[in-house]
């Protein structure tokens, strides 16, 4: 390797942490997760593993039978004398009830809420606990987009097949760098940690260098290094994302990515349980595909990762997603990762995902308007495997498809109110005295049958004489 280009990707490494706000970590080793329920079935092995400490946060625990498997595991090493931390969001755990969380405090797990929804400050409310992260003795982590919910762990029996989800275990000083990243927020959230729970000093476990991008609202750290690294791409660009509504100067990065040439490809769920955002995210299809970006929509149930590859050096995993809450209103927290291992693995699962996918392509009409968003199969897609939609896809399904019925039905009131009054400015030309009688009539009518209308209203009012 020549000398300026060493000197380059120094430069590169030295953006990307000025703008994320961390460090480079060496010594780590990283393994990907991207089925759901082994991910799952790995943070309980994790739990029931851990000799002093576990530090648990994630946006959503629920009250179902995944939940209580993980009120087990944590209940269990309360009463084995292992300090437990939990914190959850308010919001993003709303459902979940009381008797759970009074089950694990009796337990001897230390339980805090993340910013309740009874508070004295209500602007809170509007900055929310995102994260996802297990930590154990401050030596081993897992991060990622999974919550912890029946909807991550599937139900084979039913048909139900799991969410599509990414975690990353790590192993080695990012354990306790992500060990204070949950501190942090802890303390927000009430007390500091005591001191030696903080003492962890990992050995290397590997040789990945990582930086644990902690984003906080209005710090934009995670937007900063995600911006960096678009902007800095010069082979492939691959985002899964499952809210994708990026902001403007982001969305303006991923259209000049791609009219450089840069293979930038974009993999959504196509059908999700936020119904709402995924037509926001449908919005800006056309400039983008327009501009050369490759648009899949994922075909299996929910798809809920945030991932990103950038050329063959930088991978990014965490609980951020590509809009403007995640980006700016919410703690969140990802991983930025040099390491061929993890790139590769990303990049494979990112392949599965496509070949379960439709790709978006534009389909030129015969009437002059924009051409129709049409879902193609994508190259090497096979026969998807039977999946029982859950109540919760099924309400979000339904509103999916009510808003298609709506929309077809405001568009032909709309044709209709069109012609309608395209067919009476055409009378009103070509017969202006007739249809002037016609109107003045109508006019004059109208103003009678409401007279009369109040008349009878006032004479209903009136008291009768006794």
């Amino acid at each position: 390797m020549s000398v300026p280009a060493l000197a380059e990707r120094d430069e590169l490494a030295l953006g990307i942490d000025r703008a994320a706000g961390a460090r480079p970590i060496a010594g780590n080793r990283l393994e990907h997760f991207p089925d759901s329920p082994r991910a799952l079935d790995a943070m309980l092995a994790q739990i029931a593993g851990a000799a002093a400490w576990v530090h648990f946060e994630n946006y959503i625990i629920r009250d179902d039978r995944t939940g209580r498997r993980f009120a087990d595991a944590l209940a269990e090493r309360a009463r084995a004398g292992v300090r437990v931390r939990l914190l959850y969001d308010a919001l993003g755990s709303l459902g979940t009830s009381r008797r759970y969380w009074r089950r694990l405090a009796q337990a001897g797990v230390e339980v805090r809420a993340f910013h309740p929804l009874l508070s004295r400050r209500p602007f809170d409310l509007l900055s929310r606990d995102h994260r996802k992260l297990l930590v154990t003795d401050g030596a081993r982590a897992m991060l990622g987009g999974l919550c912890i919910g029946d909807e991550w762990a599937g139900d084979p029996a039913r048909h139900r097949r799991p969410w599509r989800d990414t975690m990353v275990a790590v192993c080695g000083p990012a354990a306790a760098a992500l060990d204070g990243a949950f501190a942090r927020i802890w303390r927000h959230a009430g007390g500091a940690l005591p001191p030696d729970e903080l003492a962890a000093d990992p050995a290397p476990c590997g040789d990945s260098t990582v930086r644990v991008v902690a984003g906080a609202p209005g710090r934009a750290r995670v937007y900063r290094a995600v911006q960096l690294l678009v902007a800095t791409a010069a082979e492939r660009l691959w985002i899964t994302d499952a809210y994708l509504i990026p902001p403007a100067p982001l969305y303006a990065s991923l259209l000049d990515a791609a009219r450089a040439g840069i293979d930038v490809r974009l993999l959504v769920p196509g059908t999700s349980d936020l119904p709402v955002v995924r037509n926001f995210t449908r919005v800006g299809y056309r400039e983008l595909l327009r501009a050369g970006v490759r648009v899949f929509e994922y075909q299996g149930p929910m798809i809920h990762a945030k991932t990103m590859l950038v050329d063959r050096r930088w991978a990014r995993v965490g609980s951020s997603n590509l809009n403007a809450s995640s980006l700016l209103t919410n703690y969140e927290l990802d991983l930025v990762a040099e390491c061929e291992e993890l790139t590769e693995a990303l990049a494979s699962q990112f392949r599965r995902d496509l070949a379960a996918s439709s790709e978006i392509v534009l389909q030129p009409r015969r009437v002059p308007l924009p051409p129709r968003l049409v879902g193609a199969p994508a190259e090497g897609a096979g026969a998807a495997a039977p999946h029982k939609r859950s109540g919760y896809e099924l309400g979000a399904f339904a509103v999916v498809a009510l808003r298609r019925v709506a929309g077809g039905l405001r568009r032909a009131i709309a044709s209709t109110a069109a012609l309608a009054c395209a067919a009476l400015g055409a009378l009103l030309l070509a017969f202006p005295r007739i249809m002037g009688i016609v109107l003045a009539a109508g006019a004059f009518s109208l103003a009678a049958a409401f007279t009369l209308y109040a008349f009878e209203r006032r004479r209903a009012r009136e008291p009768d004489d006794g």
